[in-house]
């Protein structure tokens, strides 16, 4: 019987570079819509976060405390992206028109809600979706 290792360190690091990163990614999304980033960026930058979950812990592990089916992730990304530009030709506008107004929610105060976002949300989902699955199906290819 094979000793098993002791990644106390290696765990506790990337327990904390994870948290970091999923922080980032969602920083980087919701800066998007003004600024550099958006659901493209932020879902890279989700699926390199939980990638190195995947490398540090075993996939089981990782499957048993993220029980997401990632080609479903991604088919929904896709579908609500494209809704969502739909959406726009639904009123009598071009293909992807945003709809954005100002509302005063109570802790926020004014905030815009744009359709923009529904949109990225859904490329957020297909890219993490997408990412993830390509890299998980490597990793279980037989050489």
């Amino acid at each position: 019987m094979k000793p098993k290792p002791n990644d106390v360190i290696l765990h506790t690091v990337t327990k904390i570079a994870a948290v970091i990163i999923f922080t980032f990614s969602i920083d980087l999304f919701w800066a998007g819509h003004h600024f550099p980033g958006g659901g493209f960026i932020g879902g890279l930058t989700t699926a390199a976060g939980t990638v190195l979950l995947y490398l540090s812990f075993d996939i089981e592990t990782v499957k048993k405390n993220l029980p997401i089916d990632y080609k479903k992730m991604a088919a929904f990304g896709v579908l609500l992206a494209v809704l969502t530009g739909i959406g726009g030709m639904i009123i009598g506008d071009a293909f992807l028109e945003q709809a954005f107004d100002y509302f005063n929610i109570p802790v926020f105060g004014d905030t815009e809600l744009a359709t923009a976002v529904l949109f990225d949300i859904g490329v957020a989902f297909a890219v993490i979706g997408t990412a993830i699955t390509i890299i998980t199906s490597i990793s279980e290819d037989d050489l």
